[in-house]
C-alpha cells in the first residue's frame, strides 16, 4: 500500500514535469527534421517563462481581471515572444549559412542576459512571481477509472491536455501530410526537394519558427504549473538541455520523445519529491539532484549507437 501511495504522488508530478520538455522537444523537432540544428530551446523556454511571468503579473495586478484569462493571455504571449526570438536562429542559420551550433549557443546567452535585465528592471530583484497558476483538476469521468483514473487523471493541469493534443496533431501533420514530408525532406535531401519545386528556405524557416513557438508554450507551462516565478539566479535549471536529450533519446520521431520526455520528467520528480518518501529519504539530497542529469547521459549512451538524426540537419542549403 506505501509502494502504491508513493506511486499515485509521482506519476501526476512527472506528467507535470514532462509537459514543458515535451514542448521543447517537439520544438526542437521541428526545427531539425527541416534541417535546422536547434541548441537554443533552453534560451527559447527562458524567454518563455520571463514574457508570460512579466505579463501574467501586470494582468494580475489590474483589479477585477480573471486570473485564468491572464494565463491564458500569459501563454499566448510567451508564444509569439519566443517564435520572435528564434526568427534570429533562423536568420543566421538560413540566411547566413552560420555555424548552426555557435547561433544557438549564442541566443541562449542572450536570452538569459536579456530577461535578466528586463527583470530586474520590471521588479528590481530579478525574480518574476506570478499570484496564482493553473489549479490541478480531476478529469470527469476518466478520473474514476480504476488505476488508470488515478494515475493519470486525477489531480492534473489543464494546459498538460492541451500539450498532448498539440503533440497528437504534430504527429499527424509531420507523417500524415503532404507538408509533413516536404519539412521531413528538407532534413534528409534538400538538394532534391528543391529540384522538385520546394521552397526550402522557407520550409526551414517555418521549422524554426515552430520550435520558437512550442519551447515558449513549454516555458509558460513551467511558470503556470510548479513554478509560479521566473528566477533569474536558476533560470529553467537546463530543461532545455534535457529536452534536446530527450528528442535525441526518442530517436527524432514523436512517439519515441514522448516516452523520453516522460522518463526524463520521472527523473526530474524524484530529484524534486525524494525527500518526502520514506523509500528515497536515506539517498543525500546531492545524489538526488544529480539523478536526473546522471540518466540523461546514460540514456545518451546507449541512444547514440543506434542514432537516427535527419541527414542534412546542421548543413547549410
Amino acid at each position: 500500500m506505501e509502494f502504491w501511495n508513493v506511486v499515485t504522488s509521482i506519476i501526476p508530478s512527472a506528467i507535470a514535469y514532462t509537459v514543458p520538455l515535451l514542448m521543447g522537444a517537439l520544438g526542437g523537432l521541428y526545427s531539425e527534421r527541416s534541417g535546422v540544428t536547434n541548441l537554443c530551446i533552453e534560451g527559447l523556454m527562458l524567454f518563455g517563462v520571463f514574457s508570460s511571468a512579466a505579463t501574467i503579473v501586470k494582468l494580475q495586478s489590474i483589479p477585477g481581471f480573471s486570473f485564468t484569462l491572464a494565463i491564458v493571455i500569459g501563454i499566448i504571449v510567451a508564444m509569439v515572444a519566443s517564435m520572435l526570438l528564434s526568427v534570429l536562429h533562423a536568420f543566421a542559420a538560413i540566411n547566413l549559412k552560420a555555424n548552426q551550433v555557435i547561433s544557438g549557443t549564442a541566443i541562449n546567452m542572450l536570452s538569459t542576459a536579456v530577461t535578466l535585465f528586463l527583470a530586474q528592471t520590471i521588479t528590481g530583484s530579478g525574480n518574476i512571481t506570478i499570484v496564482r497558476g493553473v489549479i490541478r483538476q480531476n478529469v470527469p469521468v476518466l478520473s474514476k477509472i480504476p488505476i488508470i483514473g488515478e494515475l493519470f487523471f486525477k489531480s492534473t493541469y489543464w494546459t498538460t491536455w492541451i500539450c498532448l493534443l498539440l503533440w497528437g496533431l504534430s504527429w499527424f501533420l509531420l507523417y500524415k501530410t503532404s507538408f509533413g514530408l516536404r519539412l521531413r525532406a528538407c532534413g534528409e535531401h534538400p538538394s532534391a526537394v528543391a529540384s522538385a519545386g520546394v521552397n526550402v528556405h522557407k520550409m526551414r524557416y517555418i521549422g524554426v519558427l515552430a520550435s520558437g513557438l512550442l519551447s515558449g508554450i513549454g516555458g509558460a507551462c513551467i511558470l503556470v504549473t510548479y513554478a509560479g516565478e521566473y528566477n533569474a539566479g536558476s533560470g529553467i535549471n537546463g530543461l532545455g538541455f534535457l529536452a534536446i536529450a530527450a528528442l535525441i533519446f526518442g530517436q527524432w520521431k514523436p512517439l519515441g520523445i514522448l516516452g523520453s520526455t516522460f522518463f526524463f520528467g520521472l527523473c526530474m520528480t524524484i530529484a524534486n519529491m525524494g525527500k518526502v518518501f520514506p523509500i528515497f529519504q536515506s539517498i543525500p539530497t546531492g545524489y538526488l539532484g544529480m539523478f536526473p542529469y546522471v540518466a540523461t547521459l546514460i540514456a545518451l549512451i546507449f541512444s547514440s549507437r543506434k542514432s537516427a538524426a535527419p541527414l542534412a540537419s546542421g548543413e547549410p542549403f
